[in-house]
């Protein structure tokens, strides 16, 4: 008997460091930066480990019309597997967050603790539904601190 509690005990902390393990991996800064001739994009995404989210969009587009476009979203964030689902609420919304990230969702994208290779695979946010039109198929790359 007393094998068995020890034995139940143990498995729940390896279950809850499991489980924590697994949500804190994804936890950090995401972006997205291209540079061009003619114009700049940054996108930056925050994933807190209380499950809200931060995004920023900046473009600078030489021609545009406006030249510096900026808009900015927050929100709740969680992760199933490996798909992370976003929601805004009306209370997330304001003058300065106008980016709607409900029924928004992407794939977690990381290399596997089995995969034995020397292959890179970037942690990444591979968007793939999204009622805002420019996210879907956006790739976001997990910034090293």
């Amino acid at each position: 008997m007393k094998r068995l509690v020890i034995f139940l005990i143990f498995q729940i902390i390896v279950l809850s460091n499991s489980i924590y393990g697994q949500s804190q991996d994804i936890v950090g800064t995401y972006q997205l930066e291209w540079h061009g001739s003619n114009g700049d994009l940054k996108r930056t995404l925050i994933l807190n480990a209380d499950g809200s989210f931060e995004f920023h969009n900046y473009e600078n587009h030489e021609g545009g019309i406006p030249k510096h476009k900026s808009s900015h979203a927050k929100g709740t964030w969680k992760k199933d597997k490996k798909v992370v689902s976003f929601s805004t609420t009306p209370n997330d919304l304001d003058e300065n967050h106008t980016l709607d990230f409900k029924n928004t969702k992407a794939r977690f994208i990381t290399k596997s603790p089995r995969d034995k290779s020397n292959r890179d695979i970037k942690t990444a946010l591979l968007f793939y539904e999204s009622e805002i039109f420019w996210i879907e198929g956006m790739k976001l790359e997990k910034v090293i601190n």
